[in-house]
C-alpha cells in the first residue's frame, strides 16, 4: 500500500471490470431470447416482456442507494455480496421453470447488478490516483460502452446454438472468477465510515416508488399510447410523487439515505447532465441501428452484431488513447472532439435508405464508437474532479443512475418517434394517390404487367381492377417501407440535436491542468 493506493491497481481494475461487464451485458442480452422464453412458458408477449422490465426497474431503484450500501456494509463486502447475489440469480434465471420465477430472479439480478456498477466505479476512482482517473475511467468504460454492443449479438448466438437458458448460465464462471479476485485484491479505503443514525427507510420507499414507476412508464408507454392511457397517467403521477418526496426527504432528513449535496459541485452537476444526454443518444442509436438493419434490410441477429462490433472495438481503442490524454490536454477539447465525431456519425446515419450497404452502416458505427471514447472517459474524469474522496461512493450511484435513465428515455423517445412518424410519413406519401396522378397510373400498369403478364387499361389501374390488385399491394408495401425509412431519419436527426446541446454546457466544466498531469482543484 502506497499513499493509500494499492500496488495491484490493475488487478483491482480487472476484478471490478468483470462485474461491470456482466451487469451491463445482462441489461440487453436477454432481449433477443424473449421469443424463445415466450415459447417455453407459453406466455403472451405482454407477459414475457416483464423479463426485461423487472430487471430495469430493480436496476434503477438500487443505483442511487449503492453509495449508502458501500458505506454501511463496507465497499468490499457490499460489492462481493452483490456479485454473489447476481451470480446466484443468474443461475436461478437459467433454471427457472415458470415465468414468475424467472421474473423474480431478474429482479434480484437487477438489484445486485445495479449496486455493483457504481461501486466498481467508486473502487476504481479510489484505487487510482487523481492524475490517473482518466486511465481508470477508460478501463471502466470497457464494460459500460462495450457491454450494450456485444450483449444482443452474444445473446442471439447463445440462444441459437445452445438455448436461451445459457444466456444466464454463462455468468456463473465469470461470477466465481470475479469473487475469487475480489477476495484477493479489493480493499476498503481508510476514510470509509459507517453512516450515523438509523436507516432512512422512507427515502428507500420514495425512490423505489418514483424510479420504479418511471421505468415501467418508459418501458410500456408506446405500447399503451402514452398519456392517452389512464394506466400511463397513473404511472407518471406516482413516479413524479415518489421522486419529489425523495428529494424533499434527502434535504430534510438528519441522516439522509442519499446525499444530494454532491450536486453543489458545478463540475459534477454539469457532468451528470452531460452523461444523461450521452446515455440518451448512445443507447438510442444502439437500439435503432440494429433494429433498422434487421427489420428493413433483412439482416440476421448475427449480421447485425457484426455490423455493430467494429464500433465497439473503435470505442475500446479510443478510450485507451483518451485515458492517456486526460490530465495532459484541456479536457473540454477532448469532449468537443467526441461531440463533433458523433454528430458527423449520426448525420451519416440520417441518410440511410433501403439499398444502403453493410460497410456504410459499419463505418458509421465505427465513427460513432470512436467518438464515444472521447466522451465517456474525459466526461467522467471531469465530473468527479471537484469532489472529496468520501463523496465518491454517493456520487457514482447518482452518476450511473442518470446515465441509465438517459438511456431508458432515449430508447423510449426513439421508439415513439419511429412509430408515430412512420404513420405521418405514410399519410403524406399517400396524399398523391389520386386519379389525376398519371405517373402513378403508369407505375401501376408496369407493376400489373410484371405480376400478371397483362396490361390493363390505364383507367382501370387506379380503381384496383384490371388485374392490378397485386400491383396495389406491392406499391402499398413499398410506400410503407419508405415511410418507415423516413421515420428512422427523423430519429437520427433527434439524436443529432442531443449532441448539439452538449456544446454550450462544456463551458461549465473545468479544463485547467495541474503539474504532473493532474486536474487542478
Amino acid at each position: 500500500m502506497t499513499n493509500g493506493t494499492p500496488s495491484n491497481k490493475y488487478l483491482v481494475a480487472v476484478t471490478v471490470m468483470l462485474g461491470t461487464l456482466m451487469e451491463v451485458i445482462d441489461t440487453s442480452v436477454a432481449n433477443v431470447a424473449l421469443p424463445h422464453m415466450q415459447g417455453t412458458f407459453s406466455a403472451a408477449q405482454d407477459e414475457v416482456t416483464w423479463v426485461i422490465t423487472s430487471y430495469l426497474v430493480a436496476n434503477a431503484v438500487i443505483l442511487p442507494l449503492s453509495g449508502w450500501a458501500g458505506n454501511w456494509f463496507g465497499r468490499k463486502r457490499a460489492y462481493l455480496w452483490a456479485l454473489v447475489a447476481f451470480t446466484m440469480a443468474s443461475i436461478g434465471s437459467g433454471a427457472a421453470q415458470s415465468l414468475p420465477m424467472l421474473v423474480t430472479m431478474r429482479v434480484v439480478q437487477g438489484l445486485a447488478g445495479g449496486a455493483m456498477v457504481p461501486m466498481s466505479q467508486a473502487i476504481l476512482l479510489e484505487t487510482f490516483p487523481k492524475e490517473e482517473h482518466g486511465k481508470a475511467m477508460a478501463l471502466f468504460g470497457v464494460g459500460v460502452i462495450f457491454g450494450p454492443i456485444i450483449g444482443p449479438t452474444l445473446g442471439g448466438y447463445i440462444t441459437d446454438t445452445i438455448g436461451w437458458r445459457w444466456v444466464f448460465y454463462i455468468n456463473a464462471p465469470l461470477g466465481v472468477l470475479g469473487l475469487l479476485m475480489g477476495f484477493l485484491f479489493l480493499v476498503d479505503p481508510p476514510y470509509l465510515k459507517r453512516p450515523e443514525g438509523k436507516i432512512d427507510f422512507s427515502s428507500f420507499l420514495y425512490i423505489a416508488l418514483g424510479l420504479g414507476f418511471l421505468e415501467v412508464m418508459l418501458n410500456r408507454g408506446q405500447r399503451y399510447d402514452w398519456f392517452h392511457s389512464p394506466k400511463i397517467q397513473v404511472y407518471a403521477l406516482l413516479s413524479a410523487l415518489g421522486i419529489a418526496l425523495f428529494i424533499w426527504r434527502s434535504f430534510t432528513a438528519k441522516h439522509p439515505l442519499v446525499d444530494l449535496r454532491v450536486f453543489k459541485s458545478k463540475e459534477f452537476a454539469t457532468g451528470t447532465v452531460l452523461m444523461f444526454l450521452l446515455g440518451f443518444s448512445l443507447y438510442g442509436a444502439f437500439t435503432m441501428l440494429p433494429l433498422f438493419a434487421q427489420t428493413m434490410l433483412g439482416y440476421t441477429a448475427t449480421w447485425a452484431g457484426l455490423m455493430l462490433s467494429p464500433g465497439g472495438i473503435a470505442s475500446l481503442l479510443s478510450m485507451a488513447f483518451v485515458g492517456f490524454l486526460v490530465g495532459r490536454v484541456d479536457i473540454r477539447g477532448l469532449i468537443l472532439f467526441g461531440v463533433i465525431t458523433n454528430i458527423l456519425s449520426i448525420w451519416l446515419l440520417q441518410r440511410v435508405y433501403l439499398d444502403v450497404d453493410f460497410w456504410y452502416l459499419t463505418w458509421g458505427r465505427v465513427l460513432q464508437g470512436f467518438g464515444a471514447g472521447f466522451l465517456f472517459v474525459p466526461l467522467t474524469a471531469a465530473a468527479f474532479v471537484g469532489l472529496r474522496q468520501e463523496q465518491i461512493g454517493q456520487a457514482t450511484g447518482l452518476f450511473n443512475l442518470l446515465r441509465n435513465e438517459g438511456g431508458s428515455i432515449g430508447i423510449s423517445m426513439s421508439s415513439t418517434i419511429l412509430a408515430r412518424h412512420a404513420q405521418m410519413h405514410h399519410a403524406h406519401l399517400t396524399e398523391h394517390f389520386t386519379s389525376g396522378n398519371l405517373l402513378l397510373q403508369e407505375r401501376l400498369v408496369e407493376l400489373t404487367r410484371f405480376t400478371s403478364g397483362a396490361s390493363p387499361p390505364v383507367g382501370t389501374a387506379l380503381s384496383g381492377g384490371g388485374g392490378s390488385e397485386t400491383a396495389w399491394r406491392m406499391l402499398g408495401g413499398e410506400i410503407q417501407r419508405q415511410a418507415i425509412v423516413r421515420s428512422y431519419d427523423d430519429v437520427f436527426f433527434m439524436l443529432t440535436l442531443t449532441f448539439v446541446v452538449f456544446i454550450p454546457l462544456l463551458l461549465l466544466l473545468r479544463g485547467e491542468q495541474g503539474k504532473g498531469g493532474g486536474m487542478m482543484h
